[in-house]
């Protein structure tokens, strides 16, 4: 099990914020990462025990809750980095600078990198050729701004670890040194050498010199690439009036970003509006139910002048890119153009409702869903009654079956804690209710745990089943044991068959995506995962980010969540798109395809094979031959993945930074024998 260590737990005591029994921090179902004390945030374990993907959120989620306070003080203290003229290296012969690194030991240790350095010094147009202690420490990057000057070197190559996150870097060394950015290139003799060879002195050693060879052969052949800038219109679009949308477009509105929200149906609060109560670990005494919550959200929202709110609408269309989308909307009889810079997509999810276990076939065969109404509407009668007995026609005997349907093939996570907290609330108003849950696994994680805790001491009976064994439900009619349907089961403990009467049967049902999600999908050339579900960018570094710029994802439209965790990544996906609007301008892609038009003779592969839709054909351009239309793409649009270039039966397109030539030159390097 996952524990607080003591000296966090007297770091919470130091800052005054309250910690529940375990020493982790306590929060609010409604403000999952505000502590006890305002303007200080938790994000991760310390709040309650959690996977990567769900810490990665919520740290963002913490960043946006500062982000909306500290709104108002935005750029006040930035300095604007300034860069000398750019020169022009056209027409000149190369003048290399290689810069090997030993990184302490994690390379040093394992190859001879002194060699290394030698060998790089007698590279046809290499000036320079050095070997640092660190070449990404403060001194070294100095040196090589320094020497860069110095001996007017016109291309950069260093060798030390992954591009992935130095490459930026050095790139900055070489612009203060006057050199455009992309005179650059790295060789990774740390992951791919010593790494992969840590056993081997001498293989390493030469695999660092081949991968070196080949860095200065493509830095011989780099041009300078133009970086564009593009303005940002510093609005968003939520698209999802429920739970997660809502808090995303408060907190956007708190940073000072309009923000339109678009929602299908004719109101907001989407799943909000079909929770009647929460579960005891859920409970808030500030808010006690759902309704005071959803009211409050409301409120917020339709007080903010900065939120502009349209029910009965929908997405038809949306062109452009990061920083910059048009979106057309059809919003009841009008059509509407939206100007925005950012998308978050919140649509939320829908109960499962299929045919398994005779559902729909009996009125007291319900969902969980449809079991939490019919227990609200005997709350809600309650509350207006002096009387506190329990009503007389709740069912005495109710058997619950967990993991319908699609719940057999993925986990829906909720539905577990969602039938024990409907299970305790028919004990809470009638306690010699009989409840017995069948189930092939009960995961309450977290501290959901005392909810299951708590019903096994309320008397709620649990009886397992297997995939091959699952339960067999018939309805009564007249020639069955007692009860309105009969539920047969095979009893583990026991070893045999028992029959269930019972007098209700609830059935759990998962989540699934909400209608139109695989259009919306489609529309926004976003992924989805095999359940229909939107698919991350990356399941642990990038839990918010689709794959596409600019659009992020909140709520139950990712995977099913509860209320609390669709908070927390709502303010995630804020944090996100609070990056973007934030800037008046933004730098575009620099590695995208371009395309000769001399050499196109408008065949469309490049318009069909692109998988963002970007290459047209324009009338503008002249082809081969004279012929009036060749493809042009928008450079602020592609996202640089090389399929048209790799397609293209004309060779008319060439992906900057990484040419034919550059690639022909760098694999020829591989090729030669090391003296």
């Amino acid at each position: 099990g996952m524990e607080i260590s003591q000296s966090v737990k007297d770091l919470g005591r130091q800052l005054n914020i309250e910690l529940d029994d375990y020493g982790f921090c306590h929060t609010t179902l409604f403000d999952p990462l505000q502590t006890s004390r305002a303007g200080l945030y938790v994000a991760g374990p310390f709040r309650e025990p959690k996977d990567i993907p769900e810490s990665v959120m919520e740290g963002s989620g913490a960043a946006a809750k500062a982000s909306q306070l500290l709104a108002p003080s935005r750029h006040t203290l930035a300095v604007t980095q300034e860069y000398p003229e750019e020169r022009s290296v056209a027409g000149q012969e190369p003048r290399i600078g290689v810069f090997i690194c030993h990184c302490g030991s994690n390379i040093g240790g394992y190859l001879d990198v002194p060699s290394a350095a030698e060998y790089a010094s007698s590279l046809p147009h290499v000036v320079l050729a050095e070997h640092n202690l660190y070449t990404c420490s403060q001194d070294t990057v100095a040196r090589i701004i320094e020497k860069t000057k110095e001996l007017d070197l016109n291309r950069v190559v260093v060798a030390s670890c992954t591009p992935i996150t130095h490459e930026p870097l050095f790139q900055d060394a070489i612009r203060q040194a006057g050199l455009n950015p992309y005179l650059f290139e790295m060789a990774n003799i740390r992951n791919q050498c010593s790494w992969v060879h840590s056993d081997d002195w001498d293989k390493a050693t030469e695999k660092a010199k081949t991968l070196i060879r080949m860095a200065v052969a493509r830095a011989e052949k780099l041009d300078p690439v133009e970086v564009n800038h593009v303005s940002v219109c510093q609005e968003a679009l939520v698209i999802g009036g429920g739970a997660a949308g809502l808090n995303a477009a408060l907190n956007l509105a708190g940073q000072g970003f309009p923000v339109h929200i678009l929602e299908r149906e004719d109101h907001l609060g989407g799943n909000l509006n079909q929770l009647h109560y929460f579960s005891s670990s859920d409970h808030d005494p500030l808010l006690t139910r759902p309704s005071d919550y959803l009211a409050e959200l409301l409120g917020n929202v339709q007080s903010d002048p900065l939120i502009s709110v349209y029910t009965n609408a929908e997405l038809l269309e949306t062109e452009g890119f990061k920083g910059n989308f048009t979106s057309t909307v059809q919003h009841g009889e009008e059509v509407l153009t939206i100007q925005h810079g950012v998308i978050i997509i919140a649509t939320g999810g829908i109960e499962y409702k299929g045919e398994e276990y005779q559902y729909g076939k009996s009125p007291h065969i319900k969902t969980q869903q449809e079991f939490e109404n019919y227990l609200g509407s005997f709350l809600a009668e309650r509350s207006g009654s002096t009387s506190q007995t329990a009503p007389a026609d709740l069912p005495d005997r109710v058997t619950m079956i967990q993991c319908v349907g699609p719940a057999e093939k993925y986990c829906s996570r909720i539905c577990c804690t969602t039938a024990l907290k409907n299970a305790l609330k028919l004990k809470e108003l009638k306690p010699e209710a009989e409840i017995t849950v069948l189930y092939r696994d009960i995961r309450t994680y977290g501290f959901k745990e005392r909810v299951y805790t708590e019903a096994r001491e309320a008397g709620i009976r649990f009886i397992h089943f297997e995939f091959d064994q699952k339960p067999e439900v018939e309805i009564n009619t007249g020639e069955l044991p007692d009860g309105n349907l009969v539920v047969g089961i095979f009893e583990p403990v026991l070893k045999r068959s028992v029959q269930l009467p019972t007098d209700m049967l609830v059935l759990s049902n998962p989540v699934i995506p909400a209608p139109g999600t695989k259009n919306l999908a489609n529309l926004l050339k976003c992924s989805t995962d095999m359940d229909g579900f939107f698919m991350e960018a990356h399941v642990k570094l990038r839990p918010v980010d689709f794959a596409a710029d600019g659009v992020f994802m909140a709520g139950m439209a990712h995977y099913p969540k509860f209320l609390s965790e669709s908070i927390a990544q709502s303010q995630a996906a804020a944090s996100r798109a609070a990056l973007v609007l934030s800037q008046e301008k933004i730098l575009t892609n620099s590695r995208v395809a371009q395309v000769d038009p001399e050499k196109c003779v408008g065949c469309l592969t490049c318009v069909r094979i692109c998988p963002y839709n970007v290459p047209r054909i324009s009338p503008d351009l002249v082809g081969v031959g004279g012929i009036v239309g060749a493809a042009f793409i928008e450079a602020a649009v592609c996202h640089g993945c090389g399929s048209c270039a790799s397609e293209c039966p004309a060779q008319a397109i060439q992906v900057r930074h990484s040419t034919d030539i550059q690639t022909i030159e760098k694999v020829e390097a591989l090729m030669m024998k090391i003296d």
